[in-house]
């Protein structure tokens, strides 16, 4: 289990937790920001030079999660953390990495007075992140209390469970997959993208294909698990096939994109979104997509696009019409 405390800098994070692991048994204090000093060591000055915080590392988010599922592993129990995340997107990032090796996160967020913050681009960082920081995590306002009040405060909301994140999870592997999106549009025809509270970035509607079930009823399925919509498998119309490669530790694999078709107004309104999954929904232009998809994936949606006014579904590699590989361009 993770007690992972956030909070602006000042708050009292770290003194509270040095409390809190004495009424939690079995429990161990872990500093992320350790990791970000040992990289400061290993890291050559060039690369650090390109970052304003050690935080902004990929290394440093991929190594959080590995190390605090290394430690429980040596000694099963609690790791109470104590560590200012402010960016919401390196939060899903992480807790969806801990998440996947099967690791509960509590997530709170200590709340002082603005008096007692005395560092005021801290106080900045912290309010800019309020909107979505207090509606994740449990807040607890520390004015006026000492680390221990603040430490058996925290105790008492692990045991109640009323902190815990809740993550979708999903068995770390190896193995390659194949993995079926929808495209849904709305009447201007932008097309529909969810937020998972378990990475970083935006995504199509979908999931992966379990074992023996056809793709076309694993979008069926994702879409009305993730959106509450009922779509037809014969209704469905395949755009693009996509080879992703395993990078940076996630699974590659084939992606099948299809067009799901226009949802009416009503059919809008009634979207419904699993809380441990995905956090919100949007509708949104190609060019706009640009902003919320990694590259790769944006790629993918502009050759969907190009495919829904033509005859026939895409190839690709990586995200790039196989037409179009190493030594060919297009004419």
């Amino acid at each position: 289990m993770i007690v992972w405390v956030n909070g602006s800098f000042g708050a009292g994070k770290t003194s509270a937790c040095r409390e809190l692991v004495e009424l939690l048994p079995d429990s161990r204090l872990f500093e992320p920001a350790e990791v970000g000093a040992a990289l400061r060591q290993l890291l050559p000055e060039r690369r650090l030079a390109e970052v304003a915080g050690f935080q902004e590392l990929p290394s440093w988010r991929r190594l959080v999660p590995e190390v605090a599922a290394a430690l429980l592993s040596e000694v099963p129990g609690t790791l109470v953390v104590p560590m200012t995340l402010l960016r919401e997107e390196y939060r899903d990032e992480i807790f969806g990495a801990l998440a996947a090796r099967g690791l509960t996160v509590h997530h709170f967020v200590l709340h002082a007075e603005e008096t007692i913050l005395h560092d005021g681009e801290a106080l900045a960082a912290y309010r800019a992140a309020q909107g979505w920081l207090h509606r994740d995590a449990r807040v607890v306002d520390t004015t006026g209390l000492t680390p221990r009040q603040v430490a058996e405060t925290l105790a008492e909301l692990v045991k109640d469970g009323s902190a815990r994140c809740p993550i979708v999870r999903s068995a770390p592997t190896g193995a390659d997959t194949v993995a079926a999106a929808v495209l849904l549009f709305d009447e201007q025809d932008r097309v529909v993208l969810v937020d998972p509270v378990y990475k970083p970035a935006w995504e199509f509607p979908g999931g992966v294909v379990e074992r023996g079930e056809a793709p076309t009823d694993a979008a069926v399925r994702e879409v009305a698990e993730e959106l509450g919509l009922q779509l037809e498998p014969a209704a469905l119309r395949l755009l693009a096939v996509d080879w992703e490669p395993a990078t940076d530790g996630r699974r590659g694999g084939l992606r099948l994109v299809y067009d799901g078709g226009r949802l009416t107004p009503g059919q809008r309104a009634a979207l419904r979104l699993p809380p441990d999954e995905l956090r919100a929904w949007r509708a949104v232009t190609p060019e706009e997509a640009a902003d919320l998809l990694p590259p790769n994936r944006h790629r993918r949606l502009t050759a969907a696009l190009t495919a829904r006014t033509g005859d026939a579904p895409h190839y690709l590699e990586a995200g790039t019409p196989a037409a179009l590989g190493p030594g060919l361009r297009a004419r």
